[in-house]
């Protein structure tokens, strides 16, 4: 009987995570935390015959959020070239989970098309140790670079 191996589940802290502006290769050294998904668009499909609605998958959209560290200026100054130029720059995302202690190798995911939802500018608040901030943002591409291997039966 197979079982799962306590060392085969991923410490959240192993892996890296990158932002390419505009072909400039950022690591997001500053990062807390990151998550992406996908959300399926549905349409309902009633029909003769049935009682229950179908559905029907009719499209896509990617959605994420980060967590930072308060210690860099590129997401506002993205804020700011947009208000000043009104472009966007290109962002893509690549994170990348790899636990040393697994057997199940590393998983690495590309997220295109980046554009942030809200960008914060300025802050200060005198009862935080710490700066962070979180930033909302929606993708329209991505491609899963590396796969998870299967895990060693314990």
């Amino acid at each position: 009987m197979a079982f799962l191996n306590a060392n085969d589940t991923i410490n959240g802290k192993e892996g890296t995570a990158f932002a390419t502006i505009d072909g400039r290769n950022i690591e997001l050294f500053y990062l807390k935390s990151i998550e992406a998904s996908i959300e399926l668009n549905k349409s309902e499909v009633p029909s003769l015959g049935r009682r229950m609605v179908q559905n029907k998958v009719t499209g896509a959209s990617g959605s994420g959020s980060i967590t930072i560290y308060n210690i860099t200026s590129e997401f506002a100054q993205i804020a700011v070239d947009y208000v000043k130029t009104g472009r966007i720059p290109k962002i893509q995302i690549k994170t990348t989970n790899e636990d040393p202690n697994s057997t199940i190798g590393r998983a690495s995911v590309l997220l295109k098309g980046v554009i942030p939802d809200e960008i914060q500018v300025a802050q200060l608040d005198v009862d935080s140790d710490s700066l962070e901030q979180d930033i909302d943002f929606t993708f329209d591409d991505l491609d899963i670079l590396e796969k998870f291997k299967a895990p060693t039966a314990g």
